[in-house]
């Protein structure tokens, strides 16, 4: 047994599938065996009713073929009383004559006997209607007929006898056949049971090392690797894995004991690090805040601005004003949420100046919706997307460059498109933007210190989903879109 529980899972299995079938098979040969046999003696049983029908259609054809003859008297009737004649001979010499006690016995060796002297007088009947003797052919005719008539009745008189003791013997072999319909049942119910008891052992035995373990490999994913390792019960494939299973957990407490040992000094050189890189944050904090104090840059910009208001230059006035107005929302823009028209505002500031800057060379055009304004949007968003459209895209174009502003409803959302003509964007710099693997040059002329990563990043925060922001570009100098997605709840119209 030991031996057999050695061999490979496939052998096993097969083994056992072919000896739960092999034993269904016979049982079901025998069975079906039994089934035949007593099918034929049910068969039997009125052979002999049968055979005594076919003697009674004989004669009585023997007798319809000489009144035929007689009463035409060709050649084709003298063919068929032959023939028939023949035939009825035959069926009777298989007639038993044994002389017997039985009533059946004897009953059958006088219809033989009587049969013979039927077929001789029917044809010395024949003889003398050929012969034209006219009173042998009425006196053998008269004896012919009454022997038939006799015959008959025998032949009846027998039948009926046999037909009901065949009867009798038909209902005994009936219900032998359904007591032996129940014995099959049983039989076949027993070996199913014993196949499903044999089946559940070997499944049972097989299994229970793989439920050990199952149970071991569940303690040590929820991190119990001092759980109690399955033993090696056999040499199969179960017992493969139990083994191999046992040194992953001894070479896993290895590596975690390694790997705990690395990243305690992997923290503490982080921690030093981060340390370092704070001090030197806070240094630099410092440094600004005493090169700039910010409520003196707004005073010294509006003072300015009232100078040249007394002077007259009211396009000196109003940039002066806008510059102190784009500085403010950037100092104030701390908070975490302000309104869309917020963000509009400092837009149409930081355009302002640029043009300013550049002649009037950025084309700048806004297609609002009024009703979306006063939704809640994250700070600092769409003038870090302005900024990179024009230094990316436009900036270069002498005066023809464009930028198109749009804020509409689209589904349940609210989308803001920032849209140029500039030289657009390639695909993999789209994906690199998307996935936060673009790298920023940091230094680089005119950048605020916002990046695109920290804009998608707050975006997706505050939208809770992924595509809240989308770049599209449709090839080399055909422009670029980038189209803000923002969360509008059901009650906002």
């Amino acid at each position: 047994m030991n031996k057999f529980l050695n061999r490979s899972l496939q052998f096993k299995i097969i083994s056992v599938c072919i000896f739960a079938n092999i034993l269904i098979f016979m049982v079901n040969l025998f069975l079906l065996f039994g089934i035949n046999n007593m099918s034929k003696d049910m068969e039997l049983v009125y052979q002999d009713n049968r055979s005594l029908n076919q003697l009674s259609d004989a004669l009585t054809k023997v007798q319809d073929t000489m009144t035929i003859y007689l009463s035409s008297k060709t050649s084709e009737s003298l063919e068929d009383y032959y023939r028939e004649a023949q035939k009825y001979a035959d069926l009777t010499a298989n007639l038993n004559d044994t002389v017997t006690d039985l009533s059946f016995n004897r009953m059958e060796r006088n219809i033989k006997y009587m049969s013979q002297n039927y077929l001789e007088e029917v044809a010395q009947t024949i003889e003398a209607k050929r012969g034209r003797n006219v009173e042998k052919y009425r006196t053998y005719y008269e004896n012919s007929t009454r022997l038939y008539e006799d015959i008959d009745e025998y032949i009846t008189s027998l039948n009926l006898e046999l037909f009901v003791v065949n009867s009798e013997n038909y209902l005994e072999l009936f219900k032998a056949f359904r007591r032996f319909e129940i014995v099959a049942v049983v039989v076949m119910t027993l070996v199913m049971i014993g196949n499903v008891i044999i089946i559940t052992g070997f499944v049972k035995t097989m299994i229970m090392p793989l439920k050990n373990l199952a149970d071991s490999a569940d303690e040590v994913a929820n991190g119990n690797f001092d759980a109690s390792l399955p033993k090696e019960i056999y040499q199969d494939e179960v017992g493969i894995v139990i083994n191999a299973f046992s040194k992953m957990v001894v070479s896993i407490k290895d590596y975690i004991e390694k790997l705990k040992e690395s990243m305690e000094k992997e923290r503490y050189m982080q921690e030093k690090e981060l340390l370092m890189e704070s001090h030197l944050k806070d240094a630099q904090l410092k440094y600004l805040q005493a090169q700039i104090n910010p409520h003196f840059l707004f005073n010294t910009l509006n003072a300015g601005a009232q100078l040249a208001m007394m002077e007259g230059a009211d396009r000196t006035y109003q940039y002066v004003q806008t510059v102190a107005d784009f500085f403010r929302y950037n100092v104030q823009s701390q908070k975490r949420d302000v309104t869309i028209r917020d963000e509009v505002t400092l837009v149409d500031n930081y355009i302002q100046i640029l043009n300013v800057r550049f002649s009037g060379d950025i084309g700048y055009e806004k297609q609002v919706d009024e009703r979306l304004l006063d939704r809640v949007m994250p700070s600092m968003i769409l003038q870090p997307i302005v900024e990179n459209a024009v230094n990316h895209g436009i900036r270069e174009m002498a005066g023809e460059g464009k930028i198109i502003l749009k804020i509409y409803r689209e589904d349940k959302h609210i989308c803001i498109s920032i849209l140029d003509n500039g030289k657009g964007i390639s695909q993999e710099t789209i994906d690199q933007l998307l996935s936060g693997k673009f790298s920023h040059d940091s230094d680089s002329y005119d950048n605020n210190g916002i990046g695109m990563d920290n804009v998608i990043s707050r975006l997706r925060l505050f939208a809770g989903y992924e595509d809240a922001l989308d770049i599209i570009s449709r090839g080399e100098n055909k422009g670029c879109e980038v189209i803000v997605k923002l969360p509008m709840e059901e009650n906002n119209v």
